[in-house]
C-alpha cells in the first residue's frame, strides 16, 4: 500500500461533482520546496497534485478555495497524457482519504477539519458548520480508605 501526505496551497477553488450518483470533490494543491543549487542560488519547484475526494461529506467543499492551505492524505497514482504539441506529460493524482484545513495565504481563515468532522470560519459569508463534539464524563475520585490504597 502506498500512502501520500500534501500539505500545500488550493490552486484554484474546489468543484464538486456527481459521478454515477456519488459525489467528489476536485482540487488542485501546489507544494512549493525552496532550496539553492549547486551554483548559490536559490531555486523554487513547485509539485502540483490533483486531488479527488470521494465522499458523501461535501460541506467542506466551500470552504476549498483558491490559496488555502491544506493537509492532505490518500493514495497516489500517477495519469499520462499528451499534451497539444505531441509531448508526453504526466501528472500526480491523489485520491483522497482525509483533508484538513489549515489555513490561508490571506490568513483570514481559521479552520480544521478531518473526515471525522469539522469546524470552520469561512471567508465568504455563509454558514459555519460545526460537529458537535462529545466531552468526557470527568473521573470519579473515590475518597476514604479507598484512595489511601493508591499506588502512586
Amino acid at each position: 500500500m502506498l500512502k501520500l501526505l500534501v500539505i500545500g496551497h488550493l490552486g484554484k477553488d474546489a468543484t464538486v461533482n456527481n459521478v454515477n450518483g456519488k459525489n467528489v470533490i476536485n482540487f488542485t494543491v501546489a507544494h512549493t520546496e525552496r532550496f539553492k543549487d549547486a551554483q548559490g542560488t536559490q531555486v523554487d519547484k513547485t509539485i502540483w497534485v490533483e486531488c479527488s475526494y470521494w465522499t458523501e461529506r461535501t460541506a467542506i467543499a466551500p470552504y476549498l478555495k483558491k490559496g488555502t492551505q491544506v493537509y492532505t492524505e490518500g493514495t497516489p497514482d500517477i495519469r499520462n497524457y499528451t499534451t497539444q504539441d505531441g509531448r508526453t506529460g504526466s501528472s500526480l493524482i491523489l485520491r483522497v482519504s482525509s483533508v484538513q484545513l489549515l489555513g490561508s495565504k490571506e490568513g483570514g481563515t481559521d479552520v480544521a477539519h478531518s473526515t471525522g468532522g469539522y469546524s470552520a470560519t469561512p471567508q465568504a459569508p455563509a454558514q459555519t458548520y460545526q460537529q458537535p463534539v462529545s466531552s468526557p464524563t470527568p473521573p470519579v475520585v473515590a475518597e476514604g480508605p479507598i484512595a489511601d490504597d493508591l499506588p502512586f
